[in-house]
């Protein structure tokens, strides 16, 4: 599936290919820290796909729980990650973050890793009550 997306400034801007079927959760605590939220969603892809249509990006190196060292790329000016991938291995299989993809609706995520990290309420929000946009106080 080719996709599209950007960072959240707009001043990364891409186009890969995508395979629906390799869209997961990653319920890791870094990827709990980095997304500042209970998980992250990506969708992996050849790293050979990616096309960087405009702006640069940076890259942090982390350690993770693994021990595996991880390249994060991401946005400079705004700090969306836009995907990570093996530090020691650059180029192959990374993660693309979903929420960076405009077509992110289509991509179902359909396997949950590191679910030993799983904060306890995600896999039920349904009695958490809802609304359609904020609510101020």
């Amino acid at each position: 599936m080719k996709i599209d997306g950007q960072c959240f400034c707009g001043h990364v801007t891409y186009e890969a290919d995508v395979d629906p079927a390799k869209v997961a959760i990653c319920h890791c605590t870094d990827c709990q820290m980095h997304s500042a939220t209970a998980y992250g969603v990506v969708a992996g892809i050849d790293l050979s796909t990616f096309r960087l249509l405009s702006g640069t990006m940076k890259t942090y190196v982390k350690t993770a729980e693994s021990g595996n060292r991880r390249a994060l790329t991401f946005c400079p000016e705004c700090g969306t990650r836009i995907y990570g991938g093996p530090a020691d291995a650059p180029g192959g299989f990374v993660g693309l973050r979903v929420g960076t993809i405009r077509q992110r609706a289509e991509l179902t995520p359909k396997l949950q890793v590191w679910a030993k990290s799983r904060l306890p309420w995600v896999m039920d929000l349904s009695s958490i009550p809802s609304r359609d946009k904020q609510v101020l106080p």
